[in-house]
């Protein structure tokens, strides 16, 4: 496999998560000759990580075809070996600007290099907003208990019929907090002010539910637990009082945040949460024509590993079939 760039891509991957990873295979098999910028590693678990958020979860038991569940790590190295398979080049670069003004379009790397593409796929997902404890961060890298996903981690045997805390009081949070109520003996809301910023529906479900109990005006100030999650310490937002509550999993619901600040002043679209927009519904086409988009990124509502992975076979058939029209 060659890691160097052409003169010109016939189409640039931006972004190593599933979507990234799928669209490489489908456009290598399609003899596009995909070039993957898979970014550069970091030590911060709030910063996108080469492979996406699943770098940072241990076990994934509802992706079709690992009967057994797999960590998301090794998910991720199946998915890049599978695209190297059919020869796509991987760049452990980011790309750190782009400029689709004009075709071919012109993208800048972070060691300074230009890359000339016809066609992009921008992949780069969306970063969970973390709390910022040093416990938190420490406990969400090892698989110790803290999560940003419910859907994805909630059913795992260590949080069934234990108590767990959801952080937060948007429509995410509600929704985490209806899902966990499936496993967990009680869920604890942990919400910073006396009312919820859900919708009323959501509140009204969340609040009828017997195993659900929001703690008002409290936040997390600390994570507890040495190999796992065995409690949280709380600050009472009106006296300043520090209480700990036992628990066994804290699940951040607190927001995403796409990756998309490079993307400033391409003329892209994006819609009032920051995520790209996909003018045409269906398919992964932008507003700019070549330009396509998969995965986290674009997708405010699902964020999983296999809607992600589906946005990726899009883009890259959508990619394929546009270059085709072009020549």
């Amino acid at each position: 496999m060659s890691d160097t760039a052409k003169e010109v891509e016939n189409i640039v991957i931006i972004g190593s998560g599933p979507a990234g990873w799928t669209a490489a295979i489908y456009a290598a098999r399609a003899d596009l000759d995909p070039v993957v910028y898979e970014g550069v590693p970091k030590q911060d678990p709030a910063l996108i990580l080469p492979g996406g958020q699943l770098m940072l979860t241990t076990e994934v038991e509802n992706y079709p075809g690992f009967p057994d569940g797999v960590t998301g790590p090794n998910m991720m190295e199946g998915f890049k070996k599978q695209a190297q398979r059919f020869d796509t080049r991987i760049m452990q670069q980011d790309i750190e600007t782009c400029d689709f003004s004009s075709r071919p379009f012109t993208l800048t790397t972070s060691k300074g290099d230009t890359v000339k593409a016809k066609s992009v796929i921008i992949a780069t997902g969306a970063v969970a907003n973390w709390l910022g404890l040093d416990n938190e961060m420490r406990l969400a890298k090892n698989g110790g208990g803290v999560s940003a996903c419910a859907v994805c981690d909630g059913a795992l045997p260590a949080f069934r019929d234990q108590p767990l805390i959801v952080v937060g009081g948007g429509d995410t949070a509600m929704e985490e907090a209806m899902y966990l109520s499936k496993f967990a003996s009680k869920v604890l809301i942990v919400h910073r002010r006396d009312q919820l910023r859900a919708s009323q529906a959501m509140q009204e479900r969340v609040l009828g539910n017997p195993k659900c109990e929001v703690l008002w005006n409290k936040t997390v100030v600390d994570v507890l637990g040495d190999d796992h999650v065995t409690g949280v310490k709380l600050k009472d937002t009106q006296t300043g009082e520090e209480t700990e509550q036992e628990a066994r999993g804290v699940f951040v619901a607190i927001g995403h945040t796409p990756a998309t600040k490079f993307l400033k002043d391409t003329g892209l679209e994006f819609d009032d949460k920051g995520y790209l927009k996909l003018p045409d519904g269906g398919t992964s086409y932008t507003n700019i024509e070549g330009v396509f988009a998969a995965g986290d990124v674009a997708d405010a509502v699902y964020r999983q590993a296999i809607t992600a992975a589906g946005m990726g076979c899009k883009a890259a058939i959508d990619a394929e079939r546009w270059l085709g029209e072009q020549e």
